[in-house]
């Protein structure tokens, strides 16, 4: 069992069904047990998938002091997630709207409310951090004034950068510059993912830099061997929602690079892992365990 911290987003997240993109104006629209409302945000998902995976997870975030942060704090709690260092210092917590498809695409509307204007306390997340094996940092803004103290502490650090079209894009050139393992996706790389990657191989020192590429599964970078590997998508159960893919494949691989510190075995379980959890609805839903998803893989 490693230990992982985590600093991301969480929010309440309802997400519900659309017959096609673009959506078709209608003044009401009937559903029977096809909206959901529940915790999500990059940080409550990660930390999920990850103690799903039987690590021991730190969750450093930030909430308001209302309803949905109770819900939310709930939900961890009774995951074995501990909320100590989930702080309710916002004048509200962030909220998302998702709408999907009966193909998997979707539309995520989000509500940061004042996420991005706030500050984590420092000692708090040193606290957070002692004797973890792997910083995972995600790209909401107050995690980027932390980076110094993971450094400091020696923990390597894992982000994911999401929809990435710039290179030296000013806001995650932040995170870009002092990750060891570097998520992205290709949605606005489509088509030239092998020529991005080896420019970001160029422009930041990460070891490991990984882009997920949806219904083609995904493509890994190493710098030791500077060598470029797709790993290809597998079929597990039919789609339901891709909201979480890229949070499912990120947590998966950071939980078994920790464990094997193999890159290339952790991305061919982690695009199982994420397969897996498409068949569901909720970017926080779908999760298995290790061995639930080792008994997959025999198959």
């Amino acid at each position: 069992m490693s230990k992982i911290l985590v600093c991301g987003l969480v929010n309440m997240e309802t997400s519900a069904p659309v017959e096609e993109f673009p959506i078709t104006y209608r003044p009401v629209d009937y559903k029977f047990f096809g909206i959901n409302t529940s915790p999500g945000g990059v940080g409550y998902n990660v930390s999920l998938a990850l103690k799903t995976l039987g690590d021991d997870v730190s969750l450093c975030s930030l909430c308001g002091n209302d309803a949905p942060a109770q819900i939310i704090k709930s939900e961890l709690s009774s995951r074995g997630i501990p909320v100590n260092y989930v702080l309710a210092q916002n004048k509200a917590t962030a909220q998302s709207v998702v709408l999907f498809d009966a193909t998997g695409k979707r539309y995520i509307i989000t509500d940061l409310a004042d996420n991005q204007e706030q500050s984590y306390d420092v000692q708090s997340f040193k606290e957070a951090l002692k004797d973890c094996d792997i910083a995972c940092l995600c790209n909401i803004n107050y995690a980027a004034a932390l980076i110094p103290a993971a450094k400091e502490a020696g923990v390597p650090i894992a982000t994911d950068v999401h929809c990435l079209w710039d290179v030296y894009d000013e806001y995650n050139s932040r995170f870009m510059k002092a990750a060891d393992i570097l998520f992205l996706s290709n949605e606005n790389i489509i088509g030239k993912e092998e020529e991005f990657i080896r420019e970001l191989a160029g422009a930041y020192s990460a070891k490991i830099i990984v882009v997920g590429m949806g219904d083609k599964g995904a493509m890994l970078y190493t710098r030791e061997t500077e060598s470029l590997t797709l790993v290809p998508a597998v079929y597990t159960r039919p789609v339901v929602n891709t909201v979480g893919a890229g949070d499912s494949l990120y947590s998966a691989f950071v939980h078994f690079f920790a464990k094997t510190h193999d890159a290339l075995r952790s991305l061919q379980y982690a695009v199982c892992f994420a397969s897996y959890k498409i068949g569901e609805n909720g970017a926080s839903k779908g999760f298995i365990s290790e061995e639930e998803l080792l008994k997959l893989m025999e198959k």
